[in-house]
Parts: structure tokens; sequence; C-alpha cells
């Protein structure tokens, strides 16, 4: 699975840590391996499961 940044950043704007998005805006690529980024996700407090694009 593979996530883009751009719902991580949109993740953490909904919370106000306007900061860290901008951070990872800087620092992360456009698709994100969550297993390679398991310690920075846990970090920001982000779970797997409220990242995963909603099913159709």
């Amino acid at each position: 699975m593979i996530i883009q940044k751009s719902v991580i950043i949109a993740k953490l704007r909904e919370r106000g840590q306007n900061v860290r998005a901008d951070w990872v805006d800087r620092e992360l690529p456009d698709e994100v391996d969550p297993f390679l980024y398991s310690g920075l996700l846990a970090t920001l407090h982000l779970d797997l499961k409220e990242l995963e694009a909603p099913s159709s």
C-alpha cells in the first residue's frame, strides 16, 4: 500500500499541525511507503487506517 503525501498533509492540517504538515510537504516523496516511514508516521500519531483511501 502506498499513501499519497497529500493525504498525510491534509490529516495534519485537520489537526491544526501546520508546521508538521509543512515539514512533511518538504521532506517526504509524493508517494509514501508506510513500511519505510512507519517510525515517522508513529511519531506524527498517524494510523494507517485513518490514511487509507475510502473504498467505493
